[in-house]
Formats: C-alpha cells, structure tokens, sequence
C-alpha cells in the first residue's frame, strides 16, 4: 500500500517506522531540519524498553500536492497544528485520512474536510499510545507495544479492512473503538492531572512519588474528570479504564507511584507535557468548557489547573 505519514515527530516516526517494516510504500512529511535528517540519515529510532535501534530508509517529502495521492494518510500532530494542514488535506485527492493524536473537536474536523473537498472523504480517528522524545536526529521511543485506538464519530468504522490491510504484517495492535469524540474527551480527563503534576514538579515527575498528597490529587482530579464526561453526555472510554479508576482507585494510586518513579514516566508523560504546552492548554480549554456546561464541583482538578497558571 502506498501510505504517507503526515509529521514526523516521535509519535509520526514510530507508526512510519511500523508502517514500512510491515511492507507498505511508505512516505514521510517532514519541514526544516526534520526533513533534511530524515534524507540524510533515514529513521533513527532507539527503541528505549527493548534496547534496540532501528534505522529505516523512508520516502521523504517536504509539501503535500493536490495530486500526490496515497491509499492511506495518516495525520500525526498536535491538535495545535491541525488547522494549518486541513486546507492541504481538503484538497488532496486522497480518499482515506486517520488523524492520529489528541483531538478536542474532532466533529469540527470532520465537517471541514467534507465540507472543502471536492468529494466525500472516508476519515477515522485514533491515537497511538507512545511516549518519548526527539534528540540528536532520532527518536527515543516508549512503548511495551506498538498500538492505536481508532474509529469514527459514532458507530463502526465501515472501512477499517483497508487499515487492517496496511497493518496485517506488523506486531501492531488494532482496538477499534465506536465513538472515538467521546475516547479523545476521556483522555482529555485522564491526562490532564499528569500534565498539571508534571507542572507542579518543575518538569520532575519523579518527584510526584514521593508526594503522596500530589498523587491522591492526581487520583481524584482523574475522577473528576471522568464525571464531567459523563455529566456532558459522553461514556468514559475505554470502560475497562475508567472503571479501574473510579472503582479501584488505589489500585490506580499504586500504578502512577510505580509509573512516576521511573523512567518511563519521564519519557510517556513529562517529556510531552513540558515540550507540548500549547497543546495541553487547548486541551485545558476544551475541558474548560465542559465543565462549565454541566457546572460540577471539581476541587482537586481545581487545585491542580493552578500550576498551569503559573508556567
């Protein structure tokens, strides 16, 4: 398949790097000096829990044409950057586009790719659950494994065989999931008490292990969250996960102390929050909203959006 992912940071590095070992025709959008290592020296990426790095030969392209049409793109950035890129993606003639990453209005996206295309356009939406940073000309990548929950606004995703077809050599995992608006206001809920701590934390979230007042804070502002998705009319998604959280709470406490304390809390969670503050202010934002719609008593996520304040 030929299959073009639109960004190249560390979450755009890893699904190319997945997407051209699976044996699709594989291209890269990337500007500035992104573009010119990844001509040069190809996809660099230390792959930081199986210690390993892989080295990848990708196509490499700096703009998108109306004519350079793929079977797939996937759209892998910040919902910061989005609007820049929706002009060039209404007008390219490609059928297929999953965007990929957190998405605060993902109704608004849709309606403004069919509303500037010339013809109907089949689009999903997902989010690739990796961690790390760029550093030196390569990605240092977390991830136990390669994975994406992906769907539609609502209901199945009618053409998700094409997607399946991309992945069907890789490891990668597949969760397909009916209602993704209401997974990316959920993950608005559970991300955002991380984002804050990590705030709190001067960008140190070791430093929340040793905080048990911080890590209950964190506990709750999650709950919190939870509820005002569910108060705005949205099931907190995925089930499993929202309900391991709000019925077993302690078991979550346990998890973000573990989490926090290594390195990989490092890299999964205060890398991103510290290096992508305009994209957790927009997600602030949206969350903002909704709990002024269903006007709910939120003290600990209250508590916690002051050290977004201080930045």
């Amino acid at each position: 398949m030929r299959v073009l992912v639109y960004g190249a940071g560390v979450l755009g590095s890893y699904l190319a790097h997945v997407l051209v070992n699976g044996g699709n025709e594989t291209t890269v959008l990337a500007r500035g000096k992104r573009f010119e290592e990844l001509s040069k020296n190809g996809l660099i990426i230390r792959h930081y829990v199986q210690c390993k790095t892989t080295v990848d030969k990708v196509n490499v392209i700096d703009k998108l044409t109306k004519e350079d049409v793929y079977d797939l793109i996937f759209v892998v950035m910040q919902c910061t950057q989005l609007q820049a890129v929706l002009p060039i993606l209404a007008e390219n003639n490609s059928q297929h586009i999953v965007f990929v990453g957190n998405n605060t209005d993902g109704q608004a996206t849709y309606d403004y790719i069919q509303k500037n295309s010339s013809f109907e356009k089949k689009i999903a939406f997902g989010f690739q659950s990796t961690g790390g940073r760029r550093e030196n000309g390569r990605v240092v990548c977390v991830r136990a494994r390669g994975q994406m929950e992906l769907g539609g606004l609502n209901g199945q995703l009618s053409w998700r065989e094409l997607i399946d077809k991309a992945f069907e050599n890789t490891r990668y995992k597949l969760t397909y999931i009916d209602n993704m608006d209401a997974w990316h206001k959920s993950h608005i809920a559970l991300i955002m008490p991380l984002a804050y701590a990590t705030y709190a934390c001067d960008g140190n979230l070791r430093k929340a292990a040793k905080n048990k007042k911080l890590l209950k804070q964190i506990v709750n502002a999650t709950i919190e969250g939870y509820k005002v998705i569910e108060a705005a009319g949205y099931e907190p998604t995925p089930k499993k996960e929202a309900k391991l959280i709000c019925d077993k709470s302690k078991v979550y406490y346990l998890m973000l102390k573990i989490v926090t304390a290594t390195p990989i809390g490092k890299l999964a969670i205060s890398d991103h929050a510290m290096s992508a503050v305009g994209e957790m202010v927009a997600l602030e934002e949206a969350l903002n909203k909704l709990k002024q719609k269903v006007k709910l008593e939120t003290p600990n996520l209250d508590a916690l959006q002051v050290y977004m304040k201080k930045l």
